[in-house]
C-alpha cells in the first residue's frame, strides 16, 4: 500500500470522487470521523508528527462544506438512537467527533461548526473537570524532549529503563515511555514526569510560554471546567476520553477501570447529564483489547469508539466502533475514500489481517 499511496491519493481517489463512484459505493450505515482539533490562527508548527493530527481552519471549513453538500451529517443524538435500534439513519450518514478536548475545540473549532449549523461529539478527559488548564501528559513529555539538547540521558529504575538518546531517537524513546508510563495512575505518572523533567535539566517553569501565549495555549492546553460548560452550553455533545488518556492496554485492571468508569461519573456530576459515549485513548489494536471493551460496557456507556478503521456500512460491536481518523494532510478525495469504505477495503486486500495499525500519530 505504501508504494501505491501517492498514486491513490493524487490520481485514483480524485478520479473516483469526481466521478461520484465513492458516494455510490457507500452503503447504508454511518461513517464516524474523528478530529483532534483545529490549529489556531497564527500557530506555527512545533513538530509535524505532533501537530499532524490537527487540521487547519480552512481545511476544516472545506471538509464541512463538502460533507454537508454530499453526505448526511447526523447529530450525536441521532447516532445514539441508531445504536439503540430506535432510529433509522439516511444513506451516507456521517457523525463528527473530536478527541482530547483541547482549548481550540471551543475557540477555533466551535465557531466553524456553528457556521455550518452542525453538531459534534467532543470526547474530553478528566483534566477538563479542573478549573485549571493543563496539558495532555504525553504531549507534555514530547515537548520536554524537544526542549532538551540533542543528546540526553534518562534513568528511571521504577520502570527498568536507562536511556541515552540522540535527536533522531527521541520519538522512539518517547513512544516507549508513553507505553511504560501508562501502567501508572495519574498521580504516580505525574511524579515520574517530574523526575524526567529534572533529569533533562528543565526548570519548573519550562512550559511557561505554552501557558502564557494565547495561541500556544489553545493548541496545547485542554479545556478547563468553565470552558467545558461553554462547549456543552453551545449545544455540543460531550463524551468521555478517560481520566488522563493512558494507553489502557498497558494499565493494571484497577487503573484501567478507574480511568474508564470515573471519567463517566465525573463528567456526569459536572455537566448534570448522561455521558453515553467513550472514546478509547490512542484507540488502536495495541491500546484496546477485549478487557477494555468489557469495561466500557460494564461502566454503563451506550457505545465506545476506536480511532482506526471505519467507513459506511461497517458492521462492528457497539463498544468497538471504528472511526476515520482525519489528519492535516488528508485531501477531500482521500477523506471520501475513507468515508465510503473504499480505502479500508484496499487496506484489507493488501495487508495481512493480523498486522496491527500503528498509532504513533493517532493520539
Amino acid at each position: 500500500m505504501r508504494l501505491v499511496s501517492p498514486l491513490l491519493k493524487h490520481v485514483v481517489y480524485p478520479g473516483l470522487s469526481k466521478a461520484g463512484y465513492l458516494r455510490r459505493a457507500g452503503r447504508t450505515g454511518p461513517a464516524v470521523l474523528t478530529y483532534h482539533g483545529v490549529l489556531p490562527a497564527g500557530y506555527r508548527i512545533v513538530d509535524p508528527g505532533l501537530d499532524g493530527n490537527l487540521v487547519s481552519a480552512d481545511s476544516f471549513r472545506r471538509q464541512l462544506g463538502f460533507l454537508k453538500d454530499q453526505y448526511n451529517v447526523i447529530s450525536p443524538e441521532e447516532f445514539l438512537l441508531w445504536c439503540q435500534a430506535e432510529h433509522e439513519l439516511p444513506p451516507r450518514s456521517v457523525l463528527l467527533t473530536c478527541d482530547d478536548g483541547l482549548r481550540n475545540s471551543l475557540f477555533d473549532m466551535l465557531p466553524i461548526l456553528q457556521e455550518f449549523e452542525l453538531e459534534c461529539l467532543f470526547f474530553v478527559t478528566g483534566a477538563s473537570l479542573s478549573h485549571m488548564s493543563t496539558m495532555l501528559w504525553y504531549e507534555e513529555l514530547y515537548l520536554m524532549f524537544l526542549a532538551t539538547p540533542a543528546i540526553f540521558t534518562l534513568e528511571l529504575l521504577e520502570i527498568g529503563r536507562r536511556a541515552e538518546t540522540s535527536q533522531e531517537k527521541k520519538r522512539c524513546l518517547w513512544w516507549e515511555l508513553v507505553r511504560k508510563l501508562s501502567q501508572y495512575d495519574l498521580n504516580r505518572r505525574r511524579a515520574l514526569l517530574g523526575r524526567i523533567r529534572m533529569q533533562l535539566g528543565l526548570s519548573e517553569r519550562w512550559d511557561a510560554r505554552y501557558r502564557e501565549d494565547p495561541v500556544l495555549g489553545r493548541r496545547f492546553l485542554v479545556l478547563n471546567q468553565p470552558e467545558l460548560h461553554q462547549l456543552a452550553g453551545a449545544g455540543m455533545c460531550i463524551g468521555a476520553h478517560t481520566l488522563s488518556h493512558p494507553m489502557l492496554s498497558q494499565s493494571s485492571p484497577d487503573v484501567a477501570w478507574s480511568e474508564i468508569s470515573e471519567s463517566k461519573h465525573g463528567l456526569e456530576q459536572i455537566l448534570e447529564q448522561e455521558i453515553w459515549a467513550l472514546a478509547y485513548p490512542f484507540g488502536d489494536s495495541s491500546s484496546v483489547g477485549s478487557r477494555e471493551v468489557q469495561m466500557a460496557q460494564r461502566a454503563g456507556f451506550q457505545c465506545a469508539f476506536l480511532n482506526v478503521g471505519g467507513g459506511l456500512g461497517t458492521q462492528t460491536p457497539k463498544f468497538a466502533l471504528p472511526r476515520v481518523h482525519v489528519t492535516a494532510q488528508m485531501s477531500l478525495a482521500e477523506l471520501e475514500a475513507h468515508i465510503s469504505g473504499f480505502h479500508r477495503a484496499l487496506q484489507q486486500l493488501f495487508r495481512p489481517a493480523s498486522r496491527s495499525t500503528a498509532v504513533g500519530s493517532n493520539a
